[in-house]
């Protein structure tokens, strides 16, 4: 099912944790901490989520149909209270859609002659 332009667009722009969020779960299941791992790494610890951060936009996201919870358990040793996330067809379809927007963004930003090299 190809997923609907309007809601994708009403969901744009994204927050920041949002999109990081897409972005740490878009190449694989992951537990919360190791989003937050992930987001720290991704940007040289200049994003950090706090647990209460994560899980109230992981709650609005699985809301959302960005991603959904997985009962998947990649090793019999990790523990069982740990709810693992996955990015649904929606959720890659709007971290494509925020990724236009920002590299429009920027284009434009480019041709106005703004961009970091020119910086003082």
């Amino acid at each position: 099912m190809i997923p609907d332009p309007a809601a994708i667009q009403a969901l744009l722009p994204l927050p920041a944790a949002t999109f990081h969020i897409l972005l740490a779960v878009s190449d694989g299941d992951r537990h919360g901490y190791a989003i937050i791992q992930d987001i720290a790494a991704r940007t040289n610890g200049s994003l950090r989520l706090s647990a209460g951060t994560l899980y109230r936009s992981i709650a609005r996201m699985v809301e959302q149909d960005l991603i959904t919870e997985t009962t998947r358990r990649h090793t019999r040793e990790e523990d069982e209270r740990r709810r693992y996330y996955r990015i649904t067809a929606f959720g890659t379809a709007v971290a494509r859609a925020e990724m236009k927007r920002l590299s429009d963004l920027v284009r434009l930003a480019r041709a106005s002659g703004l961009s970091p090299e020119t910086a003082s």
